[in-house]
């Protein structure tokens, strides 16, 4: 994914080999190779496809992907929380942990009006989720195990 970090290493071939930050295209710049395509690639699937391209530059490469680094997720909070703006979570986050970033709820909150406002990156439609702090944190309904995306926004009202 755009963002993360991943380490190329190249049996032998140390000026191959190196750590590389996806970039927002979704390539990474191998010396010999310049740019290559390995967003939504597995480590796997990436090592087999450098290890094809790399067959002109060096005999039968033996070629390792691992990613080193998940790029964390961005956030907005808005609304009845301590303290709004933008927060960098870990992948795989869910409201409550973006809640506690924001420092919780203010006293003018109410907790069974928290809403995700998520854009849909496919069609342009506006995701809207109403999710209940009880609930969240009883564990109760599906709100626990939703897990955040990169550019959702969750309002307080």
């Amino acid at each position: 994914m755009p963002g993360d970090v991943i380490s190329v290493r190249v049996w032998n071939q140390e000026s191959v080999s190196g750590r590389v930050r996806v970039r927002p295209d979704g390539k990474v710049s191998i010396p010999f190779l310049n740019d290559i395509e390995a967003g939504g690639l597995t480590p796997q699937l990436l090592s087999k496809r450098l290890q094809v391209r790399l067959k002109e530059f060096v005999v039968d490469p033996v070629v390792t992907v691992t990613l080193e680094e998940r790029r964390p997720i961005q956030i907005s909070m808005l609304g009845e929380v301590a303290r709004r703006g933008s927060f960098e979570l870990e992948p795989g986050s869910g409201m409550l942990q973006a809640l506690a970033i924001a420092g919780g709820l203010t006293e003018f909150a109410h907790g069974d009006q928290i809403f995700l406002v998520r854009n849909s990156p496919t069609d342009g439609k506006t995701l809207r989720i109403r999710f209940d702090y009880d609930s969240l944190t009883r564990a109760q309904g599906r709100g626990p195990a939703f897990r955040l995306q990169s550019g959702d926004v969750i309002v307080v009202e």
